[in-house]
């Protein structure tokens, strides 16, 4: 089984730790499908600085093909993580030169592999019908199920992901419930220590969360998703296999800092992270003519 992640690579940087991981949704799932047995492969853009390096050079060790990443002058994506008690969240990030769009040769290269995956971070939405008219498509929505955009998007298909730890039981079984409905092949719920639900709306397959000791949610549900993916295209109709072993990866990077390991220090000069809202308050002031 071949897989491919599109769009989104980003340098998760953990001021507390000195210390940045290689990650991005498109990137963990194509590593933890990689770890699963599947071959793949990651196309994005980095950037040419040392924050860009550690992606490549992660996803190289990792076995993952980086043969048509390309590397652009500029910044590599970065986000700033924080952890309370374990759980991580965002305290900043930048897009840098990651933003792209796959062009028609890249649309054609899709036929060679079996399925591909993106999300609604890797600026790949409004391509995801072209995308889906030639390859299986996995797309992560994370929690913005009830985006403008999303609905349009679900029945173009394979699996539509979803984080939905904020959801009760019956609420993201109605979630998932109504993906397939609305013609997703399969819909996943990931809801943290709650486990997972997933259907091809005629069954509904509860996954327990398997028990670990949590470190750093940050990258459980990519290594949940990417695990699932080669087990549900080698199984169809079968996923109770793929679910507890989607699980235990989930678990696993709960154990550790980062999506998938490989950090290395934070370069000298990169420690003064800038906010969404700092960022929007200085363009403010600058159109205004205050700085």
């Amino acid at each position: 089984m071949r897989l491919v992640g599109l769009g989104d690579n980003v340098a998760d940087r953990y001021a507390d730790l000195a210390t940045m991981f290689p990650g991005g949704n498109a990137v963990n799932v194509a590593v933890y499908a990689r770890r699963a047995g599947a071959e793949t492969a990651y196309w994005g853009v980095t950037g040419d600085d040392a924050a860009g390096a550690l992606v490549r050079g992660a996803l190289a060790a990792e076995g993952v093909d980086v043969s048509r990443v390309r590397t652009e002058p500029g910044p590599n994506a970065w986000s700033e993580v924080r952890l309370k008690d374990g759980d991580r969240f965002f305290a900043g990030s930048d897009d840098g030169v990651s933003p792209f769009t796959l062009d028609a040769a890249g649309l054609d290269a899709l036929a060679g592999y079996d399925l591909a995956h993106t999300a609604y971070s890797g600026s790949l939405i409004g391509q995801v019908p072209q995308i889906a008219a030639r390859i299986r498509l996995s797309f992560d929505f994370s929690h913005r199920w009830r985006e403008p955009w999303a609905a349009g998007l679900v029945p173009h298909l394979f699996l539509a992901a979803y984080s939905a730890s904020q959801l009760g039981e019956q609420e993201a079984e109605s979630l998932v419930r109504e993906a397939t409905a609305g013609g997703a092949r399969w819909a996943l719920a990931t809801r943290g220590g709650d486990g997972a639900l997933l259907s091809d709306g005629r069954r509904l397959w509860r996954q327990p969360a398997v028990p670990c000791r949590v470190v750093d949610t940050l990258g459980a549900g990519d290594a949940f998703l990417g695990t699932l993916l080669p087990g549900l295209l080698r199984r169809e109709g079968d996923p109770e296999q793929a679910l507890r072993a989607a699980a235990e990866a989930a678990a696993l990077a709960c154990e550790a800092y980062g999506g998938f390991g490989h950090g290395a220090p934070i370069p000298a000069g990169s420690h003064q992270y800038i906010s969404f809202d700092q960022r929007k308050l200085r363009k403010c002031s600058r159109q205004v003519g205050t700085q």
